[in-house]
């Protein structure tokens, strides 16, 4: 028996594994981040914008930390960027997502999602 193989693949088998569930996972969070989004365009539609507070206040106390106001808004602003440019790389995590909606020149952001992929 050669150890070192066996040890070598598993590290390589563990490290596949690892970046299968770390697609996965951020796939899934933007996913859920974009419907979010779609959901408060919707209802900030039929309610006015002070719906975003109020949702922020009542899943904060049900769910726990993460949905803050600021978080609420960067999920819709998620939503209408992707309405706008109808593009969603599951290569950019939610952190890229965050830093790169701070900017509000839709081609710049296009261009820093081509060079970040």
């Amino acid at each position: 028996m050669n150890y070192y193989t066996e040890i070598k693949n598993k590290i390589i088998d563990n490290e596949i594994t690892k970046r299968v569930k770390d697609y996965s996972k951020n796939k899934s969070d933007l996913n859920t981040y974009y419907e979010v989004g779609r959901l408060l365009s919707e209802a900030g539609k039929h309610y006015g914008e002070g719906i975003i507070k109020e949702y922020s206040k009542k899943l904060t106390n049900e769910l726990g930390k993460g949905y803050s106001v600021r978080n609420l808004w960067l999920m819709l602003r998620f939503y209408k960027f992707n309405e706008k440019v109808q593009t969603m790389s599951a290569q950019l995590t939610w952190s890229h997502y965050i830093e790169l909606l701070s900017f509000n020149n839709y081609d710049k952001i296009q261009y820093y999602i081509q060079i970040i992929e």
